[in-house]
């Protein structure tokens, strides 16, 4: 298992062995103690997967707040993504800026998004699937967000603002800076 530490060193990008044959491949995508180890303690408490139909979609940016805080350990199984973590961590050097990488099937790394930190993905591929580990509940009276082109945070989605497909909820999200302060460092 290979992993790395992003510009944002508490974001890291974990890229797990296959091992392949004739037969297809195996490979070890969770290890508490190897994971551990790395610096991604767990414990993780739910499963997600999610299906976007088309090349295009935008989910987040996102992030659960207080008891129900969640840090995340995203993969792709199917079609490739832009995941991108941002700083919500008052006092933290990094706050507001934010990492992005490509995950995909092929390349097979796993991002993963440590509490404080908001997240989202952008589809590069139609029918994707991303799976994904949290360490709390899904909380509705925790969620919040941040609107997806705060230019304030300045990220360079793959996808323009007239053909991004966006959840009702995600259009009208507020910028950064107008949001309370949900984590501290």
């Amino acid at each position: 298992m290979k992993v790395e530490p992003l510009a944002i060193p508490d974001v890291k990008l974990v890229t797990p062995a296959r091992f392949q044959d004739p037969r297809g491949f195996f490979s070890e995508t969770w290890s508490n103690r190897r994971f551990a180890e790395a610096g991604i303690p767990g414990p993780f408490v739910q499963d997600n997967h999610a299906v976007s139909t088309a090349a295009g979609v935008l989910r987040g940016l996102h992030c659960q707040i207080g008891a129900n805080a969640q840090g995340k350990l995203l993969r792709v199984v199917k079609g490739a993504i832009y995941d991108v973590a941002v700083d919500a961590r008052h006092g933290s050097p990094t706050f507001g800026r934010h990492v992005g990488v490509i995950l995909s099937a092929e390349n097979w790394s796993q991002l993963w998004v440590p509490v404080g930190f908001l997240h989202g993905y952008c589809t590069l591929t139609e029918a994707t699937e991303v799976i994904y580990k949290v360490t709390a509940d899904y909380d509705r009276s925790a969620e919040r967000g941040v609107i997806w082109n705060d230019a304030d945070i300045g990220i360079e989605w793959p996808v323009s603002a007239d053909t991004v497909i966006l959840s009702d909820k995600d259009k009208l999200l507020p910028r950064l800076a107008d949001c309370a302060d949900w984590f501290h460092v």
